[in-house]
This record gives C-alpha cells, structure tokens and sequence, in this order.
C-alpha cells in the first residue's frame, strides 16, 4: 500500500477540512493562533510534499529548504507572495482559490462604498461619544454625506469580483458604471450597461473608483499622485484589491488636500497597517483589516478548496486551479 503523501499546514484550518484532507494525506498543522515563524516553517518543511498556506513567501530560501516539496496551495485567490521563477525553476507547483470568495468581497466592497459616503463609522462615534444632543444641528451639511444610488461607479480591474460588485452597483443601487480592463468586455456592457472607458476618462468621471486589480509588475503603484489628482473633489477611493497597486503616500496626500473626499480601505502598502500611518487618524477614511473574504462560510469553502487543490496536485487525480504562470 502506498504511503500518503505528507503535508504541512502553515496555520489553523477548520476542523472539517482538516479530517477530509487526512483522508488522503500524511498531515502536520501549526497550532498556533498567529502564522508559524520563518524559521519554524522552514524547518517543518525538510520532508514534505505539499504545503497548505495563508501567504509568506514562497522563494528559493523556502523551496531549498524543502527538497521533496511539489505543491504550494494558497488559501487565498492572490498569490503574489509566490517567487514564480524560482518555483518554475524547481517544477513546484502553485494553486489558489478563485471563485469561492467572489460575491463576499464584493459585499465588501458595497459595505466599504456606503460607509463612507455616509460617514457611518464617524457618526457611529459621534452618537456613541455622547454628542448627539438637543440642538445639535444635525440638519447642517456638516453632517451630509453623498448618495451612492445613481452616482457612477468606476472599476477598475474587471474580473470576477469586479462583476459581482457591478451587479450590485448597477441592479440594487441604479448607478451608472465605468470600468478599464486589460480587454473589453461586452458581455458586462450588454448585462450592465457597462461602459469600458480609458483609465484617465474613467478617474475624471467617477464618483467611486473601486481598485480590484490583482498586484502584479504592472499593476504595483499603479494609481499615483497624477491620478488622483484628476479624480473629483468629491469622489471616493475604494481598494480592497492590494494595497500595493496605490502609491500610498499619494493617496493621503490627496485625501489631506481634498483633492479627493474619502476613501474606503480594506488593504495597505504595509500590512498589518502601522499604527503611526496617518489614514487611521482621518475621519473621511474607513479601514478594514483585509477582512474582505471573511465569513464563516467563505473561509470554509477557500480552506476546502485549497484542500482539494493540495490532493490533485499530489495524487493526480481531480482537477486543481493552478496558477496560470505553473501550468505545465
């Protein structure tokens, strides 16, 4: 009989996957509450075929430490952390969860949208810190927020989320939307009304401009202080993409100077976000720790599917999602 291929599991995974995957696999798991120490994994890694992982870096440090390893499965559908050369180069392969997470995330994104355009997460302050009195002018627009039904939306990065959050926009809210994308898609222009729009067009336009690129050469930085600088004064920056894809100190240049309104985060150049970082102390700034796929449910189908990636891979039997660049 032959032996179960062994795994090792970076960090906690619900109990239910963890007794389907010891079905087919040898499998060791980091108890810890927070992710294992480099150190720790490397060492964990010295006899291992495949690694079920939540991020860190999968480089030619990690891969030289792991010398039986063949597969690297992403709980996440991002995997930017993975040294894609480096990987090709030793015929290790790299899977991921797409699909699963797509209509939480554009929850997410609705949530962050309504947030702060009427100024929830502020005036919930305002009311808990017992200022909400008699003759408080509540009735002055200093207190406003801006409509999001029938504003434009535009999105940039039209992918499976990007759909998800136009649905919403366009069938629950009436807005108008905009969208710039590697290609065109007619298909969302015939569903939505979608209109592709160059990127320049698209930020003057805009009342919100949703970031759902995933971070990529050419997408790191890719919004800068040129272009926010053509956005309008009242319109809303919302990225729950990566938070590398914006030059951050160009977008708290924009919100200081007014160049923009407001900005819904769920990502940052630099994770978890430092304390000192001046978005956390703007009240037209609402900030999510990177919770956009955090559900219960969600977070059970992405650890499943990982899962079932990690097997396919290791016995060759079903299909896995592999990362286009891994592909054989």
């Amino acid at each position: 009989m032959n032996a179960k291929p062994k795994v090792y599991i970076s960090k906690k995974i619900p109990d239910s996957v963890l007794e389907w995957l010891q079905q087919h696999c040898d499998c060791r798991m980091w108890e810890g509450q927070t992710a294992s120490s480099r150190s720790g994994l490397l060492e964990a890694l010295r006899d291992v075929d495949g690694l079920m992982t939540t991020g860190g870096r999968i480089d030619a440090e990690l891969l030289d430490a792991a010398p039986r390893l063949k597969v690297v499965s992403n709980i996440s559908v991002g995997y930017n952390n993975f040294d894609i050369e480096a990987m090709r180069a030793r015929g290790v392969i790299g899977t991921h969860t797409p699909h699963v997470l797509d209509e939480t995330v554009a929850d997410t994104v609705l949530a962050l949208m309504l947030s702060v355009a009427r100024r929830v997460p502020e005036l919930d302050r305002f009311v808990k810190a017992g200022r909400w009195k008699k003759g408080v002018g509540l009735s002055d627009d200093h207190f406003f927020g801006l409509d999001v039904h029938h504003a434009t939306a535009g999105i940039i990065g039209m992918g499976r989320i990007g759909e998800a959050i136009a649905r919403r926009a366009v069938h629950g809210f009436g807005m108008k939307l905009l969208y710039t994308n590697r290609s065109r898609r007619p298909d969302m222009e015939e569903r939505y009304g979608a209109v592709y729009a160059p990127l320049e067009e698209l930020l003057r336009e805009s009342d919100f401009v949703i970031m759902m690129t995933p971070l990529t050469p050419e997408t790191t930085r890719m919004i800068r202080r040129e272009h926010f600088a053509m956005m309008k004064p009242s319109a809303f920056f919302i990225n729950a993409s990566r938070g590398p894809t914006v030059d951050e100190e160009a977008l708290i240049e924009a919100l200081r100077s007014g160049a923009i309104r407001g900005a819904g985060l769920d990502v940052f150049e630099v994770e978890p976000v430092q304390p000192d970082n001046p978005l956390l102390s703007m009240d037209n700034v609402v900030t999510l720790p990177h919770i956009g796929s955090a559900t219960e449910k969600t977070r059970l189908d992405m650890a499943m599917l990982a899962a079932r990636n990690l097997v396919a891979v290791l016995t060759g039997s079903g299909e896995a999602y592999v990362v286009k660049e891994l592909q054989a």
